[in-house]
């Protein structure tokens, strides 16, 4: 009995959580993009895209973004080559979410559940940012391989990096382990 109280406590306390921050999230989405006439991102999504071509001019590359005129994507240029398009999705904040949630419904103290969220979710959010920028290289040497690198292998990477962080908030945090 008390194994059922403890998943029913952990599912409440994750969708709760989960419920919660997408609310928080797509209300944020929907005051700031703009989805007809003038299309515009989110500025997290800006600043992801804008992270994104740093990192690739950085790399010997010349990367250029700019806002998609046909839908909410920014355009990531390589060498004047149209090689991605930065859409809402790839701003990791989903994934942050769901990282987040999972994370609460396990909580440990205070102080430890607050530290685990901040660096994991900057440890996704910049895996994020670097994950883009080599798909964006890989689609620009290897377009043929657009869907082997973009639906198969590079999220496999952030998907694995977020459940890497949620084993070990299981393993060494979380009160389960006590």
């Amino acid at each position: 009995m008390q194994s059922n109280k403890t998943v029913i406590f952990f599912l409440i306390k994750f969708f709760g959580v989960y419920f919660l921050l997408f609310l928080i999230y797509s209300v944020y989405l929907s005051k700031n993009q703009k989805t007809e006439g003038v299309f515009a991102c989110a500025p997290i999504t800006n600043t992801v895209a804008k992270q994104t071509q740093f990192l690739v001019n950085n790399m010997g590359y010349s990367a250029k973004i700019e806002q998609n005129t046909n839908e909410v994507s920014i355009n990531l240029f390589i060498n004047n080559k149209l090689v991605a398009r930065v859409i809402e999705g790839c701003n990791a904040l989903s994934i942050i979410i769901l990282f987040i949630s999972f994370i609460v419904a396990f909580a440990s103290n205070f102080k430890a559940t607050f530290l685990f969220i901040v660096i994991g979710s900057l440890l996704i959010y910049f895996a994020n940012i670097f994950r883009i920028a080599i798909i964006a290289i890989a689609l620009y040497k290897y377009p043929e391989y657009q869907y082997f690198l973009h639906d198969i292998l590079f999220p496999v990477l952030i998907y694995g990096i977020t459940f890497l962080l949620w084993f070990v908030w299981v393993q060494k945090f979380s009160k389960l382990k006590k």
